[in-house]
């Protein structure tokens, strides 16, 4: 199984395609060098087989090359970055 993780700015979400399916996507509304990320979404077909967690690693990993910031306010990307704290300091200070 192959993950690969894109944005999509026009839809306004990262998607991740597995063996060049979509499987699902995260949403984002962008700001000023900040994407607020507000709901995640995985395909029934491909839950528990770790899709999710990779689509938030691929969508955090571009953020840090672009040298951007996150706000999580989706709960799936809130509790990754939770659980991965060498993402940590993508989340912004609250204003």
């Amino acid at each position: 199984m192959s993950f690969q993780v894109e944005d999509n700015p026009a839809k306004r979400r990262f998607e991740i395609l597995v063996d060049d399916a979509l499987a699902g996507f995260a949403a984002y509304t962008p700001g000023d060098g900040v994407l607020v990320f507000t709901h995640t979404e995985v395909d029934d077909r491909f839950q528990g087989q770790g899709v999710g967690a990779a689509l938030v690693r691929g969508a955090l990993d571009e953020v840090r090359a672009r040298g951007g910031r996150i706000v999580p306010s989706c709960p799936f990307v809130a509790a990754f970055v939770k659980r991965h704290p060498e993402y940590a300091d993508l989340v912004a200070d609250p204003a």
